[in-house]
């Protein structure tokens, strides 16, 4: 029987060294590049965590054989591909299982002329549309079909053409697809107010590397020639830049003196930077992020006085996924924050548990929350409470590991798609998490 419940001591301070996952979100999407390719593909750094694995079967399904290298290697290779599958009610029930799933179309669409679509699943935190993708696609030659008697849509593309697109929204996800069907295409398609975030950089580079001709990387206008088929390559991933947010809050709420390893410090964009407006000290020694114990952290204001806003847009702004850990940090802070999320309206809906132990937040309306910070005059009570997502459970799981006493967090599968053994590695960091 799998265990979905956390039980943690909190109050207890952490050290030593720990290092970053390889990064969830780019790896959803470099997974599903694989098929665009019959030559063998090896991505190492890929993170054990449950939407990679959900994602890795679903490959093995459609036909890709997958070989385990070393403990986080895999190679690929789609060679005989059944799209037969793809109609099944199994893959259908499978995909809709992750939010990744809905990656897989811009390959095979790319490669195969045709793609089913399940309805992706994923975190709770609002509306998460594909308009985005499926116009791209439809922009590239793709037309949207609905096969009434068996309740299936799928996309069919006898021939895709490139052409100029400006996309409506500056979608990760989107933005990938559309690359991915995008490189075997006829023609040039060039794709403007692209998502240009490290994963999408990370893919493209990838691409390249497999004979695609992709310039403007880490701009938002990007230009795709399409070439006819793509080869084998070798790619790692980055460090996960969540879980390293994750662990510079967690150091903090703690009084903890951590050092966080490799993290690839000049892909992290403004991350270490929105967490010193916290107050929070850190050093960059190479490579790695060094957080000594502090007993207090003040929140800065802007230059007039006024209260600080943190808010998330797209890159090179704040990421959204680590939003709730930044509320979090600020319950024990000096001073007070404006938080703003903007691009989902129910990622916010997490802040009751932390009213229950004792902070004091207003929730403003779905998108903003203003945290009046603690400054440690009120420790954190531990209590028993349930994980709606990914990030807004390891934001709970921190706040826990700050709190006095035990507290009991349920539903913890939803960390677990987004966390590689968090329990063992806090542990072993000196945190006191059981599994239960």
């Amino acid at each position: 029987m799998i265990s979905d419940a956390f039980e943690v001591t909190g109050g207890l301070r952490l050290s030593g060294a720990i290092t970053p996952q390889g990064a969830k979100n780019e790896a959803l999407q470099v997974i599903c590049a694989v098929l665009l390719t019959e030559e063998k593909v090896t991505i190492s750094n890929i993170p054990d965590i449950r939407d990679v694995r959900l994602l890795i079967e679903l490959l093995q399904g459609l036909g890709v054989e997958v070989a385990q290298v070393n403990p986080d290697t895999f190679s690929f290779q789609a060679k005989s591909i059944d799209l037969d599958y793809a109609q099944s009610d199994d893959y259908q029930k499978n995909a809709s299982r992750i939010r990744g799933s809905v990656t897989l179309i811009g390959p095979m669409l790319g490669r195969f002329g045709k793609a089913f679509l399940a309805k992706p699943g994923g975190d709770k935190i609002g509306r998460r549309r594909l308009d985005t993708h499926l116009l791209g696609f439809e922009q590239l030659g793709a037309r949207f079909v609905y096969d009434e008697a068996n309740n299936r849509y799928y996309l069919d593309a006898s021939e895709l053409k490139g052409k100029y697109m400006l996309m409506e929204e500056i979608s990760v996800t989107g933005t990938a697809n559309v690359i991915m069907a995008a490189v075997l295409a006829k023609g040039t398609t060039q794709i403007y107010n692209a998502a240009c975030e490290p994963y999408v950089q990370q893919l493209c580079r990838m691409l390249v590397r497999m004979g695609a001709r992709i310039s403007g990387i880490g701009s938002n206008l990007l230009t795709i020639e399409g070439v006819s088929q793509l080869g084998g390559t070798t790619h790692r991933l980055l460090p996960d830049m969540i879980e390293v947010g994750s662990f510079i809050g967690m150091a903090a709420m703690t009084q903890s003196e951590l050092t966080i390893k490799n993290v690839q410090v000049a892909e992290l964009g403004i991350i270490p930077h929105v967490f010193e407006k916290l107050g929070i000290a850190m050093e960059i020694r190479g490579d790695d992020i060094y957080i000594p114990s502090q007993e207090e952290y003040h929140i800065q204001t802007f230059i007039d006085g006024s209260i600080l806003t943190i808010y998330d847009a797209p890159w090179p702004g704040f990421t959204p996924d680590l939003m709730s850990i930044v509320l979090v940090v600020a319950t024990q802070a000096n001073g007070s924050v404006l938080i703003h999320q903007k691009m989902f309206e129910s990622r916010l809906f997490f802040v009751d548990k932390l009213i229950d132990m004792g902070a004091q937040i207003i929730l403003c309306d779905p998108h903003r929350a203003t945290v009046i910070g603690l400054n440690r005059r009120f420790q954190l009570r531990g209590i028993e409470m349930t994980s709606p997502d990914i990030r807004a459970g390891v934001a709970l799981l921190i706040a826990a590991m700050s709190a006095k006493g035990k507290s009991t967090i349920h539903n913890i599968h939803q960390i677990d798609r987004g966390y590689q053994r968090i329990d063992e590695r806090l542990n072993a960091l000196g945190a006191q998490i059981k599994r239960i």
